[in-house]
């Protein structure tokens, strides 16, 4: 599979959703936690949801419990702490691995097409993969990256 289009993932919610819905959008994928000192990222990712959504910009967050067990509740548990304390209404998908034998294959995708400074692993949470509209990815950002300092490059994107 050499295109992000190709994939599928569950959202919190059960339901099976392909990559193909996002064709023709620049798609930011986030590997996401509740229990983190960047989770309050979380609320630069829905200014930017508000404010590129009706351009083509699409936010995918994939929370993840590898990283020191940052993100051990429910779906339902996850879902509620995004919206009550982020206001996050961009779609979130199911806990998922993202390193190692059960990662999910986006983030082998993603990981294979855009290494890090660590190789292809991913090191922590907020781990950031900025997709073109044609499903090949652009550019990957570190946990650090804040999301206001993205908006030039997802800006870039949408332009192409």
């Amino acid at each position: 599979m050499s295109n992000f289009h190709n994939f599928n993932a569950k959202t919190l919610s059960g339901e099976e959703t392909s990559m193909k819905d996002y064709d023709d959008k620049v798609v930011l994928v986030v590997n996401t936690a509740s229990k983190c000192g960047l989770t309050p990222q979380f609320e630069g990712l829905q200014k930017l949801h508000e404010e590129y959504k009706e351009s083509g910009l699409e936010i995918l967050g994939f929370p993840c419990n590898q990283f020191a067990g940052q993100d051990p509740g429910t779906n339902d548990e996850i879902a509620s702490f995004c919206l009550k304390n982020y206001g996050v209404d961009f779609t979130m998908f199911d806990k998922v691995d993202v390193n190692g034998k059960d990662a999910h294959p986006i983030f082998n995708y993603l990981k294979d097409e855009l290494g890090g400074t660590l190789g292809k692993k991913i090191k922590w949470n907020f781990t950031k993969f900025l997709i073109g509209k044609d499903g090949q990815p652009i550019k990957r950002f570190a946990p650090t990256t804040k999301p206001k300092d993205i908006e030039k490059y997802i800006k870039k994107a949408l332009k192409s």
